[in-house]
């Protein structure tokens, strides 16, 4: 993480010292380790949104009925007009021609009005009609419209009003009287979807009455759905009316306006031709004076073209388009605007247009109505945009007609993209999403401002998946499809970055892109080699989604040469390039064999074996990826192919003790896919270790004395031998670790009852032995824990080449042996999954090998293809009773699981083998049987496909993480993340403990420059759960870690209460040796260090949430767990984020918590082991005390040969502590068991001062800033000495009532700045002593 550096006077007060304010600046530059995204977060994709933005049924109107009743120069009675009135009909006044001449006119310009918003439907007039031929037209309209939808404009200035029964007016044929049509049988006839225009007085009534019969007819429908025998259900179903939408020209009690300024179908003219009513109503407002020299007449002359968009005219109608499309988006709900706006041309032009007839007709007290009905939205306040935009073009126009001066273009939308920018720019984070949004899919369309929308549309686009959504639902999809056709270099990047966020959020758009070609666009964007790197991982993540799992995808890519763009670029030094350029390689060839053919030609695999010792996790965790799916093809194989699967297995290999367990996550499944395509070679093998395990006793390292340990003993084959159930993995199969710190908690740990050491097993068993579980879905295992970790020491200790013959070494026997080692891995994740791929071969082996016999009724055991007798160990407790005999592996259950009922459908993979339940039918599986079926009598009904198997391993092995890496883009890529906002509460947060930090620092050093001249006042004293092992004082807060053999248990020292314990995770035969808090500065990590090698690292502990591990692996590979050995050993350095580990081993390893990777190894050069390691990261040196008495410097910048630049051996004994001191002259300080204290100055090959201390040492501290140690030995007292070697203390009793004695020294250790000491006893207390109180 990059910590900004932040000016000292945001961080300090005035009354704040020089060296606190030093010292915070040290805080500020410290890097974090193990704090990433991969570390926080779990490795999965986001929840999918749900896409409501495609179309699923997008329309047509494909025939329009155009019934005009206007019946020229007779009025209908019920209506008494005005004169003068308003009389144009479709801007044509009806008594300037002849009546039958007028009608037709206007029927036709109707008819041209509608044909500019759709040309391509059928138009069919039906002029003063009479009942039977609007019948035969609608009919007819429907029979050829088929599921698309009709429309039915009618005038009615001619007849009289609608009626209150629901009808309207025709004519008879020889027009001397009016005949009602009932809107029940014009429903009949037009049946739906259709959408119906009524521009006639009192038009409200039909859409009450149309609802009303609509209702009817769903009641009538549903009466016959219900009952058959119902007369209604014999006739013709009528047609539901569900989809039908109405306009109607005013409300049921309203009269149209008869103003004589305006055309009597007022409501048509604004339906159909609305910029020209929209002008004219703009010249009718009294404002329209503040513009000189514009008349009515002008307005006729306004030059320009409606389509032409950089005409006067065209450049209104674009934003009346604009302006109106808006509008609706911001009143309206969604999925109403969905529907209205986006499902159909025709509809979304009339809807637009109705929004300015409900402006101009209310201004006539006039109310239109629709069906749906939509939200007032004549006051909206782009209306006044709207006014402006009419005035500055109508400004312009004297002089355009008169002296031909140019036309100045509209400031609209230049002005309405500064106002998104605003909003971008201005806005809080929870806020309405802007009303721009659809002006600025408008301006796509323009060439002049489409650089800067779309640079606005990809800012608006990085606020989060919301804001893509958003955008998608606005209808910018079709928008930023058709620009991928555009060749402008200038717009790539936009373009690249609005189609990375648009399929992070939405990847089923891969098939509209490959549709469209245009994956090409972005196949030239990754080979184009001026592109900034960040932009060719945007294209590659987006040919990655183009080709995940969508075959038409995969082929159209591999023609584009993907596959070799790809691999020029995967030594980029553009870290997230590279990964994705791995992902996308990998998602080519997945199931898809031509690619993989074309990655063998350009030798793919070898150049992705370069990403596999990458400096960073997720780019390695991207290469196993694509060499996973590079081998899991389930195409046929050839000699070749196997090869070359060979080199990717044993490559792959190599990553079994990568530092991440994100890597080794992947690599396991990398491997199933290897093991599904080798099925019966692995099958093979796993019978062979099967044997081996059973016939081999391991050399058990765990100590026999110790109170419940079971220890395995050999025995002759004849007494069935029952598993010990007190192990690892039963404690997951009863309680996941989160759950286990509660019931640890909830142990009775009692005070009086003797030493019960506390070891997982008593949590556990109760367990069976069925229900080793490994796995969160608990399926029973063959193989158990137990098993798999004998079966991996088996192939450590024992010469396998000489017990099992020839095959050994394959491929298969080394992966196998990978897998093994994986599933005993420290990190669940990574165990669980192996554990299943094990056991999902250990049972097919097992199933093909098992003889065709009768079962022999006396023993369950033998073919029960689940029972793990066969491979436990006999119970030999430690002077507890003699072993028992056993004819079945279930007595250890109380009951014998049933086989699945047959009836019941079986939600699980189809195999779960349980003890004795699958044993009846188990001799009778044939030979060749697939892994996971059934028994014979439950596979008929449930019909599994051969390969259930196969499934079942890929389908339950996948790790989410290139969906993880997909949420990248998804998410704000350019806000300022939260740690670099000065205001943030992270930002507050981090600063208050800074300044905490260096108050503990400055109070501290105040004590200790004064010196200390006593340690003995106890401020602390409890029992812990269990004998501590290694105590660890938190550097800033009131915390300590004390460790005992698997378990930690916090401690608040000042409130001197128990703030939590929890479980470690590690094996039973192994203990905790060393602990180190990680980022104690900040956000504390603690690293647990066993004496198998492996590290394991906690947050939040101690502090009420539950301990959840960040990480674990194998520091050390080859550490042999011996109760006699130093353990594993660690140092940690801050500074450099490098972690020293060594101990039984010869060697000092080094690991970059940052790279998570071993950075060296530096052979000791002894044949002892390391008991103690100090760095010093200023010097880059290490020093190690070791068991045979030596203490080696070592400088790590100097090759392995030379590194060891001195070896001291005074010391006749084991070297409990080396210590090195931080300053620029520091000494080294070591002390061996025999009580002697040296002092080496590292550029002198002898010691500088000698202090001889108690003998028989056990544990011994130095104090970092007071210059004190402490000794603690078998003889149960504490002495402290100060750098002279005087005794300033001895501590032999604890404080309080009776003063017992304290019990022999377990370990102890100084608090890093304050002058306090930690003491753990064997008699399971842990006690602290500080300086007097007077100095504190």
């Amino acid at each position: 993480m990059v910590l900004m550096k932040m000016d000292a006077d945001l961080l300090h007060s005035p009354a704040v010292g020089f060296a606190e304010e030093e010292a915070d600046m040290n805080d500020w530059e410290l890097p974090l380790a193990f704090m990433k995204k991969r570390h926080s977060e779990k490795i999965e994709g986001s929840k999918a949104l749900a896409q409501s933005w495609r179309m699923k049924d997008r329309m047509k109107t494909v025939s329009v009925a155009l019934v005009l009743c206007l019946n020229v120069g007779v009025d209908p009675p019920d209506v008494v007009k005005t004169s003068p009135c308003a009389r144009l009909e479709c801007w044509i006044d009806p008594l300037s021609m002849s009546p039958q001449k007028a009608l037709e006119t206007i029927g036709a310009n109707l008819q041209k009005q509608y044909e500019n918003w759709q040309p391509r439907a059928r138009y069919k007039q039906s002029l003063d009609p009479t009942v039977d031929e609007v019948k035969k037209l609608c009919t007819s309209l429907r029979r050829n419209a088929k599921e698309e939808r009709v429309l039915f404009h009618y005038n009615g200035h001619g007849v009289p009003r609608p009626t209150v029964n629901g009808e309207i007016w025709v004519f008879n044929k020889n027009y001397t009287q009016y005949i009602p049509l009932s809107i029940y049988d014009l429903q009949t006839w037009m049946g739906s979807p259709s959408i119906f225009v009524y521009d006639c007085s009192n038009a409200g009534i039909i859409v009450k009455s149309f609802k009303q019969f609509a209702l009817q007819r769903e009641q009538e429908l549903e009466v016959a759905a219900i009952n058959p025998s119902h007369p209604l259900a014999q006739m013709p179903l009528p047609p539901s009316m569900k989809n039908c939408i109405q306009l109607a020209a005013c409300e049921a009690s309203e009269l149209l306006p008869m103003n004589p300024d305006l055309p009597a179908d007022l409501f048509t003219s604004c339906l159909t031709t609305p910029i020209k009513i929209a002008l004219r109503w703009f010249c009718m407002q009294k404002s329209a004076k503040l513009v000189p020299g514009v008349t009515l007449d002008l307005i006729e002359k306004i030059p320009g073209r409606l389509n032409d968009r950089r005409t006067p005219l065209g450049e209104l109608n674009w934003i009346f388009t604009a302006i109106t499309d808006t509008i609706a988006w911001n009143v309206l709900p969604r999925d109403l605007f969905q529907k209205l706006f986006r499902q159909d041309l025709l509809v979304a032009s009339l809807f637009r247009n109705f929004l300015l007839a409900e402006r101009i007709m209310r201004s006539y007290n006039c109310t239109p109505v629709s069906s749906p009905r939509l939200p007032p939205t004549y006051m909206h306040a782009m209306w006044q945009a709207w006014d402006l935009a009419v005035d500055i073009c109508l400004s312009q126009l004297p002089t355009i007609i008169e002296e031909g001066t140019a036309f100045r273009q509209s400031p609209f939308f230049a002005e309405q993209l500064t106002a998104f920018q605003v909003w971008l720019t201005m806005g809080v984070e929870n806020r309405n999403p802007p009303e721009q949004l659809p002006i600025v899919l408008q301006v796509l369309l323009s060439q002049v401002h489409r650089l800067r929308a779309l640079d606005l549309l990809g800012r608006f686009l990085d606020l989060g998946p919301w804001a893509v959504s958003l955008a998608l639902s606005v209808g910018i999809f079709p928008y930023v499809l058709k620009l991928l056709q555009s060749s402008a270099r200038e717009l790539r990047p936009l373009l690249v970055f609005i189609w990375a966020k648009i399929l992070a959020v939405d990847s089923s758009c891969q098939a509209d892109l490959v549709k469209d070609n245009g994956h090409k666009y972005f196949l030239s964007v990754l080979a184009d080699s001026y592109m900034p790197a960040e932009h060719r991982t945007m294209a590659v993540f987006i040919l990655a989604v183009i080709v995940n799992s969508y075959s038409t995808g995969q082929e159209a890519c591999l023609q584009g040469n993907l596959i070799a763009n790809c691999l020029e670029q995967l030594s980029d030094p553009h870290p997230l390039l590279r990964q994705w350029v791995a992902i996308c390689l990998g998602r080519i060839w997945q199931n898809f064999d031509p690619a993989r053919w074309c990655g063998v030609r350009d030798s793919a695999h070898e150049k992705l074996y370069i990403l596999l010792s990458d400096p960073i996790p997720e780019v390695r965790c991207a290469a196993v990826f694509a060499l996973g799916t590079f081998v899991g093809n389930s195409a046929e194989r050839t000699d070749h192919s196997t090869t070359i699967d060979h080199n990717v297995a044993m490559m792959l290999a190599q990553l079994i003790n990568d530092g991440s367990p994100v890597v080794r996550k992947e690599l396991v499944v990398a491997l199933s896919h290897l093991v599904v395509q080798y099925e019966s070679n692995f099958c093979t093998v796993a019978l062979q270790f099967i044997e081996e395990e059973k016939n081999y006793t391991v050399p058990s390292p765990a100590n026999t004395s110790e109170p419940g340990n079971l220890t395995p003993v050999r025995d002759s084959p004849a007494i069935p031998r029952l598993r010990s159930v007190n192990s690892y993995t039963n404690i997951r199969a009863v309680t996941t670790a989160r759950n286990l710190n509660k019931s640890l908690q909830n142990l009775n740990l009692s005070e009086e009852g003797g030493p019960v050491a506390f070891s997982p097993g008593n949590l556990s068993t109760s367990s069976s032995a069925s229900s080793t579980l490994g796995s969160p879905d608990n399926d029973e295992y063959i193989l158990s824990f137990e098993t798999i970790d004998k079966m991996r020491r088996v192939s450590s200790y024992s010469s396998l080449n000489s017990l099992i013959g020839v095959s050994f070494n394959s491929v298969y026997t080394q992966i196998w042996r990978v897998l093994l080692h994986l599933a005993a891995d420290p990190f669940p994740e990574v165990s669980d999954l192996a554990m299943k791929v094990l056991n999902c071969i250990a049972y097919k082996a097992m199933m093909n090998a098992r003889p065709q016999r009768i079962l022999d009724s006396g023993s369950l055991t033998q073919s029960a293809p689940a029972s793990p007798t066969s491979k436990g160990t006999h119970i030999h407790q430690a002077g507890g009773s003699p072993p028992m005999p056993s004819t079945s592996s279930s007595s250890l259950t109380n009951e014998v699981p049933k086989p699945p009922a047959r009836d019941q459908p079986s939600t699980r993979p189809p195999y779960t083998p349980t003890l004795g339940g699958q044993a009846p039918h188990s001799h009778q599986f044939p030979r060749t049987r697939k892994m996971f079926d059934k028994g014979p009598e439950q596979a008929a009904e449930d019909g599994d496909e051969p390969c259930g198997h196969r499934n079942y391993i890929s389908a339950a092995l996948q790790t989410g993480l290139c969906d993880w890496s997909a949420k990248y883009f998804a998410q704000p890529v350019t806000k300022i993340p939260e740690e670099h906002d000065l205001q943030s509460q992270v930002r507050m947060e981090r600063q208050w403990r800074f300044l905490r930090n260096a108050r503990v620092k400055r109070q501290s050093r105040s004590i200790t420059q004064r010196g200390v001249s006593r340690l003995d006042d106890q401020i602390f004293i409890n029992r812990n759960p269990g004998v501590p092992s290694v105590v660890k004082f938190h550097p800033f807060n009131t915390c300590i870690a004390v460790a005992d053999k698997d378990s930690i248990c916090f401690w608040d020292w000042e409130k001197g209460e128990r703030l939590d314990y929890f479980y470690n995770g590690n094996p039973r035969y192994t203990r905790i040796t060393a602990m180190e808090y990680l980022n104690g500065h900040d956000c504390s990590l603690l690293l647990t260090a066993t004496d198998d090698g492996a590290l394991r690292v906690w947050k939040n502990f101690a502090d009420q949430k539950n301990p959840e591990m960040v990480t674990a692996w194998q520091g050390l590979s080859d550490m042999l767990p011996t109760t006699r050995g130093a353990g594993m050993v660690v140092d940690w350095e801050q500074e450099t984020g490098l972690l020293m580990t060594s101990g039984d081993v010869r060697v000092i390893r080094i690991w970059d918590t940052d790279r998570e990777m071993k950075v060296q190894d530096i052979p000791t050069g002894a044949d002892s082991c390391v008991t103690s390691l100090s760095c010093d990261s200023q010097r880059s040196l290490i020093v190690a005390g070791l068991g045979d008495g030596s203490v080696r410097v070592f400088d790590r910048r100097m090759g392995p040969n030379e590194c060891r630049i001195m070896t001291y051996r005074e010391h006749g004994a084991w070297v409990v502590k080396a210590h090195l001191q931080k300053e620029t002259d520091g000494h080294i300080i070591s002390v061996s068991v025999n009580g002697d204290v040296r002092f080496f100055e590292p550029r002198m090959s002898d010691s500088v001062n000698v202090l001889q201390t108690v003998k028989g040492l056990t544990a011994l501290d130095i104090h970092p800033q007071a210059n004190l140690f402490a000794c603690g030995s078998m003889n149960q007292f504490i002495a402290v000495y100060n750098a002279n070697g005087d005794v300033i203390s001895n501590i032999k009793y604890y404080d309080g009532f009776m003063g017992q004695r304290i019990g022999a020294i377990s370990c102890l250790a100084f608090h890093p700045h304050w002058p306090h000491l930690a003491v753990g006893s064997n008699d399971y207390y842990m006690s602290i002593y500080s300086a007097e109180k007077r100095l504190r």
